[in-house]
């Protein structure tokens, strides 16, 4: 206990933003730090979740294709309605005087660590059920697991405007926290591949149900880490307090100011595009690392440690790229920084729909790998900092937009898994997996490049203005209030 205040003590006030010589928000390297460490519970269960979870439930638990994509689609639903809700009632911040956006993810946070475990693990007291009733066992599980995650990442990314008015540090905060994702999926690989390595002597040898211990060892482990971190994003992240949605007359002079009405956000055409280009970047990079897997499993006959070492290779680059993409965006735009990872994209999926041979099978598969990690995160910081302009200056309505991307995210990644393992024999029967991985991805890819070179404008100049232009007054009452909250 002693330790618990002796650390949060010793933190410095990382919600109180700084302006550098031009008037712009600056944060401290607390507040970014802890602010990219907040989501990293989420990122291992999202690893695990899009990786593993069709090979766990078909080649641990023997679930059928089909039945296993269905239970991926009842959780992506799930997703689907818990994402608007959060945002809604994260944007109103009724009763959440620890802070709005603070509130739901505490609250996503606990549910996320008591559900996790028990979707990686037998069934508890059903070993001798039927299918039907574990099944039901692990949807209810599931929809639980996906509402709290729904919560973490909705309150999470909807914190990004509310810290910063100033475009290329909410970049940076996408592009630390985007870092942090790869960390977590890079350390869930070599978790997986090290427990792998030490029990099977065999580097080829496919998934059984015997490696049941295997995947909880991965899971707990993973749990006692993301606990701890998200224990530093409460202590290191000070939310400033936000006018809420509750029908008061400040709030509305506000929302006349400097925002929209929730229901006048749907006949802004731009949302729509923003709306399709995220789904196309989620559905890009949720698609290419769940199926992934399996096409190295079922269609390139790989052993279990290379299902980890790949992914590796994957997210390794992805991490060298969130590094490189905030000075691509700044320098070049967002329309840019978007059509390059979507290039890569499709061209790597033009390439697994052609690539055969040894040579490919051994070697060229890492490039591969290397490729789909490198389109991925240039595709997943641009759109969602493109996501975070448009919300702009409508902090009210911050959450609920990232609720609805979010919404449209799930349910077409929940619809396309489905059909994939519904359909073993569309567009082939000997290479489904491939052909899915190639097809899907390469669509998607050439889906949100049409959605962002048909936006008038993607890097709004609007807010940095009204920033600069804001009177002396009222940043000094803007300081003075940031100073109490914090």
């Amino acid at each position: 206990m002693f330790q618990f205040f002796h650390i949060k003590t010793m933190l410095p006030k990382a919600g109180n933003p700084k302006k550098n010589g031009t008037g712009k928000v600056r944060l401290s390297l607390t507040t970014k730090f802890s602010y990219g460490i907040g989501h990293v519970l989420n990122d291992f269960c999202a690893s695990v979740w899009f990786s593993y979870f069709l090979i766990f439930f078909t080649k641990v638990l023997l679930f059928s294709p089909q039945l296993s994509g269905s239970v991926v689609l009842v959780g992506q639903l799930a997703d689907c309605v818990a994402t608007p809700f959060v945002g809604v009632m994260s944007d109103r911040g009724e009763g959440c005087r620890y802070g709005r956006r603070k509130t739901w993810h505490l609250f996503g946070t606990i549910m996320v660590i008591c559900t996790y475990p028990f979707i990686y693990s037998p069934a508890v007291g059903l070993q001798d059920s039927e299918t039907w009733v574990k099944t039901l066992y692990y949807c209810f599980f599931i929809v639980l697991h996906q509402f709290a995650w729904a919560a973490v990442q909705i309150s999470h990314l909807s914190l990004v405007p509310d810290l910063t008015p100033d475009e290329h540090e909410r970049t940076a905060l996408l592009a630390i926290r985007n870092s942090f994702t790869v960390i977590a999926n890079m350390a869930v690989y070599l978790l997986l591949w090290g427990v792998l390595q030490v029990e099977s002597a065999d580097p080829d040898q496919p998934i059984t149900p015997g490696d049941s211990g295997k995947f909880q060892f991965v899971t707990y482990t993973t749990v006692v880490v993301g606990t701890i971190t998200s224990i530093l994003f409460h202590l290191g992240v000070k939310e400033r307090q936000q006018e809420t949605l509750l029908p008061t007359e400040d709030n509305v002079r506000t929302q006349q100011e400097t925002g929209n009405s929730t229901i006048s956000l749907f006949t802004q055409f731009r949302l729509y595009q923003v709306a399709v280009l995220y789904m196309a970047t989620r559905l890009f990079a949720n698609i290419s690392q769940t199926i992934f897997p399996l096409y190295l499993h079922d269609n390139l006959m790989l052993g279990g440690q290379k299902i980890a070492i790949l992914p590796l290779v994957m997210y390794a680059l992805s991490f060298v790229m969130s590094v490189l993409i905030k000075p691509l965006n700044k320098y070049f735009g967002r329309r840019v920084a978007y059509c390059f990872g979507a290039a890569v994209g499709i061209g790597v999926s033009v390439w697994v729909r052609l690539g055969e041979g040894d040579i490919y099978k051994s070697y060229l598969i890492y490039v591969v790998a290397g490729m789909y990690g490198i389109s991925s995160s240039a595709l997943l910081v641009t759109s969602l900092g493109i996501t975070a302009d448009l919300i702009g200056q409508d902090l009210n309505n911050g959450a609920f937009i990232y609720g609805l991307m979010s919404f449209c995210d799930k349910l077409s990644n929940g619809a396309f898994v489905m059909m994939i393992q519904s359909w073993p024999c569309f567009p082939s029967c000997s290479m489904h997996y491939r052909d899915s991985l190639a097809y899907v991805c390469g669509g998607a890819a050439v889906l949100g490049s049409i959605a962002v070179l048909t936006m008038c404008d993607t890097t709004p100049p609007v807010r940095d203005q009204l920033e600069e232009e804001r009177p002396k007054e009222h940043e000094a009452s803007n300081s003075s209030e940031v100073a109490v909250n914090a």
